[in-house]
């Protein structure tokens, strides 16, 4: 999942792991362009060593040519002026001497003819190895090119080997390196994450609390400026009991009831209010509870009577208190008027018919079903019990059965006596004297 960063200081968002991946890459590129450039100044270095050897041996080629022209055109030079001295002196011999020196100029000459043929020979002799030499030569730079080409192409993959597995050793160190930092900064992000939705999740709980204490003063408030000759009180911190209590007084000052109220500020309803309230109106002897809460049972719009307990939100509980203020007042003053009037009958029936009867009647109602349920539970446990008691001893019976049938086929007509099989297991099976198997009762 990629983290997003904004900047202090622009404002702009940024994820943060392409900030790290680009910061790698570029130091990774930097460092590789930088051994690629080493790489190729050493590469060029020895081009450049090959280049000045091919020159040398370029002008070692070119010298040798030179050379072998230049002894060239001193031979032809030197046999042109052989054979023109030569012509001369045999030309002068003859003209002095034609008739007695022919034949030993002659001689002469055909030998001077085989000298220079000698020479001639070789000179084409050394000519020809000169150029067998040069081919030589040839042949050796071009191997040598090769040779080069080849030691280059061998250093130049070497290279190109050591580079990628230093690279790559290099990549597994930074990326080891990279997954341990995220690994880092994803454990710290995550405790940031626990201890913002630890901050916040107190910050909600206070927020709740708040709220609810600004809603029951304000419900406290409301009720004071509304009904100025009743008495508001409120149920102190860490003591049992609801939120506050409405005395509801006439003109005379006459106490004519109370009304208890709870206040709740919480996004989802629980019945455990209902129950609490009810309990705390038995405890401080209310005739009427009232349940504000912001958030409403699934099953009602509006408000309205909930096990006993009146429910609705603060915009209409100003509206209710008025109704059941009033119904308070009407039953005082009914109850006032019939003082006097009745012995203890009438005292009986208007306690019968008395909200405090009615509550705590529904308690013992509800403390009687209780213990139904828990009686019910426990009979059936004890019922269970029992039939695998008994599976038990029709098991033992059966095979005490079987035992008995194996030791008369054995003895024959030698009686065996086994009380377990007669008196005794009727014994067993049968139910103790004055006990009776539970059945189900309906209570």
């Amino acid at each position: 999942m990629a983290t997003s960063i904004t900047c202090p200081n622009c404002k702009h968002p940024f994820v943060m792991e392409e900030a790290f991946a680009a910061d790698i890459e570029k130091e990774m590129r930097g460092k590789m362009e930088t051994e690629w450039r080493k790489r190729m100044e050493s590469l060029q270095a020895e081009k450049h060593e090959m280049a000045q050897l091919r020159q040398q041996v370029a002008a070692e080629r070119q010298q040798v040519l030179q050379d072998r022209q230049r002894q060239e055109e001193e031979l032809n030079i030197r046999l042109q002026a052989e054979k023109i001295k030569l012509q001369e002196s045999l030309m002068e011999n003859i003209r002095k001497d034609v008739s007695a020196d022919f034949e030993n100029k002659l001689r002469m000459l055909q030998e001077a003819q085989q000298e220079s043929e000698e020479k001639l020979r070789t000179a084409r002799q050394k000519e020809l190895d000169f150029l067998r030499k040069a081919q030589e030569l040839a042949n050796r730079e071009q191997e040598l090119e090769i040779d080069l080409q080849k030691r280059m192409l061998e250093e130049r993959s070497r290279l190109m080997e050591q580079i990628r597995k230093e690279e790559l050793e290099r990549t597994n160190v930074k990326e080891t390196e990279y997954q341990l930092r995220q690994k880092e900064l994803e454990k710290q992000l995550e405790d940031q994450r626990r201890l913002v939705e630890e901050m916040r999740r107190k910050a909600e709980q206070g927020s709740m609390q708040l709220q609810g204490e600004v809603q029951e003063l304000a419900l406290e408030e409301m009720l004071r400026s509304t009904f100025p000759f009743d008495a508001v009180s409120e149920v102190g911190k860490g003591v049992r009991g609801a939120d506050c209590i409405q005395t509801v007084r006439n003109q005379f000052g006459q106490e004519c009831g109370k009304i208890i109220y709870e206040s709740k500020r919480t996004k989802d309803f629980s019945r455990e209010w209902i129950e609490k309230l009810k309990a705390d109106m038995r405890g401080q002897g209310a005739d009427v509870a009232i349940l504000v809460t912001q958030a409403m049972p699934r099953d009602m719009e509006r408000f309205g009577e909930r096990d006993g307990v009146w429910v609705c939100t603060f915009s209409d509980v100003k509206s209710l208190a008025y109704v059941l203020r009033d119904a308070i007042m009407k039953v005082y003053h009914s109850a006032r008027s019939q003082e006097n009037k009745g012995d203890k009958m009438h005292l009986l029936y208007h306690y019968l018919t008395s909200g405090e009867f009615a509550e705590q009647w529904s308690a013992i109602r509800e403390g009687f079903r209780s213990m139904k349920t828990s009686i019910q539970r426990e009979r059936e446990a004890m019922e269970k019990l029992w039939k695998a008691r008994e599976k038990q001893l029709e098991k033992v019976l059966l095979n005490a059965a079987h035992i008995k049938g194996s030791i008369e086929g054995i003895a024959g007509s030698d009686s065996v006596d086994l009380q377990l099989l007669d008196d005794a297991a009727e014994a067993l099976l049968a139910p103790p004297n004055g006990t009776r198997k539970p059945e189900q009762d309906n209570i």
